[in-house]
């Protein structure tokens, strides 16, 4: 394929709802054409895709559970078909369990947590430098990591399994970073805060920001578009000398 005159193709994990959603539509309002991953709501995942074709680009959703080697191997073969090309890797896929103190969760909740939220995006990385290093012909790319500011915080008493799985994800990102600084890959690391999603719905408390926002400095919650463009700033040629670095979208909290 003439890589040259193609859009650049941006793949976001978990892509069907929320931060991942509002991504997608923003990097295809900015001239990517977008791949999203999906595991379980295909009618949310096409939606987005139907979002991005009426914007002009070319997109993707692809059923892929990124805990699963099988699994992302397929969804980056299914890249090749469609696009043989990948520019940005966006991992965004990410779980959420019932809050929880720790000494009650489950070593299968445990297990799933991490597989998901740490594992995947090693996972993904794997396949992307196969594709974006200059040791394997490629012609560069980024990779953005969305980890969470439960990283920083811990999340007591409610989630320390998957604030856990984020600092793993975030001690990635720094050794990852520099291991591929020479072969044209930035790697970067995101924090959003308490953000406007369903994700917490999974945890139990659909209205936990507007439980926490007095705590936020700005006094508000955010929205998942302001994290979108945050993601694609550090995706951008903007970024050019920024790698290893890890960008907080929290309202100051």
């Amino acid at each position: 394929m003439d890589k040259v005159s193609q859009a650049p193709l941006i793949l976001i994990t978990g892509g069907s709802r929320g931060v991942g959603a509002a991504t997608a539509r923003l990097a295809a309002a900015q001239g990517y054409d977008v791949a999203i991953s999906y595991v379980a709501n295909e009618s949310a995942a096409l939606e987005v895709v139907a979002d991005i074709e009426a914007l002009g680009r070319k997109g993707l959703a692809v059923r892929a559970d990124s805990a699963d080697p099988e699994q992302v191997a397929e969804l980056f073969s299914a890249l090749d078909r469609s696009f043989g090309r990948i520019d940005v890797l966006i991992n965004n896929a990410g779980v959420l369990a019932k809050q929880s103190r720790m000494e009650n969760l489950s070593f299968e909740r445990m297990q799933r947590i991490f597989a998901v939220n740490a594992l995947g995006p090693i996972l993904c990385a794997q396949q992307a430098v196969k594709r974006m290093a200059y040791r394997h012909g490629g012609t560069g790319g980024a990779v953005i990591n969305v980890s969470s500011a439960s990283a920083r915080l811990g999340s007591p008493n409610e989630y320390v399994d998957y604030a856990a799985s984020k600092g793993a994800l975030e001690t990635f990102t720094i050794g990852f970073a520099k291991e591929v600084a020479r072969e044209g890959i930035r790697v970067n690391c995101i924090r959003p805060g308490h953000i406007y999603t369903d994700m917490h719905a999974s945890g139990g408390e659909p209205g936990r920001v507007d439980r926490v926002k007095d705590s936020i400095p700005m006094g508000r919650g955010g929205q998942p578009e302001e994290v979108a463009r945050a993601i694609l700033w550090l995706a951008s040629a903007e970024a050019s000398f920024v790698t290893g670095t890890f960008l907080d979208v929290t309202g100051g909290k």
